[in-house]
């Protein structure tokens, strides 16, 4: 999660967005970019984006906690938004206080989902919407990101319970998503570019991490 306050992910409304897109497709005279920006849209209008319902979670386990609106966007992924990445972060505080923050409307950031150092999984904004969580709009749009309770300078923070349980969620959303079970697809928040975040750290096992991912992966459902 690194710095306290983060950027917020700078989206204009539907409208401004939508005369923008027209006008550069009329200059540009492509159909293929209508075609794509139209279908993007599509999914953004009133009364067309996926059923929702309150409270729902879209890893079973999960406990739902929201998060503030204004640290999200809503969208209607992946028909909007392809989800080709999931993003590794650590909270650099308590489990407490990561809910705390990302329910604070001021504070601009939050992840879909936070893992509790005992493997408890909590969910604050659903996969369909675009959380602001990596700092960088494209990335955020294209991935899930998930928070780990703890600190990067405390190796102990980092307890078998949340390694095997964060792996589970990852590969349950490369499954969803059809998203590679490798190092380009499922990268740690250093990795983003653009970013000033060191988390998850040097102490995070990226090979101890990718093995359990590939093993959820594959086990029977």
């Amino acid at each position: 999660m690194g710095q306290r306050k983060a950027p917020k992910d700078g989206d204009r409304k539907v409208g401004r967005r939508a005369l923008l897109i027209g006008g550069a497709v009329a200059a540009a005279g492509s159909a293929v970019l209508a075609r794509d920006e139209l279908a993007r849209l599509w999914w953004r209008v009133p009364g067309v984006e996926k059923p929702r319902k309150e409270g729902e979670v879209d890893f079973a386990g999960a406990r739902w906690v929201a998060a503030s609106d204004a640290n999200w966007r809503r969208a209607d992924r992946p028909d909007d938004y392809g989800i080709d990445m999931v993003i590794i972060h650590v909270t650099q505080g308590s489990f407490a206080s990561a809910v705390k923050v990302f329910q604070d409307p001021e504070h601009g950031a939050a992840a879909h989902y936070i893992v509790r150092k005992d493997g408890h999984i909590t969910q604050m904004i659903r996969e369909l919407d675009v959380a602001y969580h990596a700092g960088n709009r494209d990335y955020n749009e294209r991935s899930i990101g998930i928070e780990h309770e703890g600190f990067v300078d405390r190796p102990q923070d980092l307890t078998d319970e949340m390694y095997e349980a964060s792996a589970r969620l990852t590969a349950r959303i490369c499954a969803r998503y059809d998203i590679p079970v490798d190092r380009e697809h499922i990268i740690g928040h250093v990795e983003v570019p653009g970013t000033d975040h060191t988390d998850p750290g040097e102490h995070w096992d990226w090979d101890r991490y990718m093995k359990l991912v590939r093993e959820a992966r594959t086990a029977p459902a």
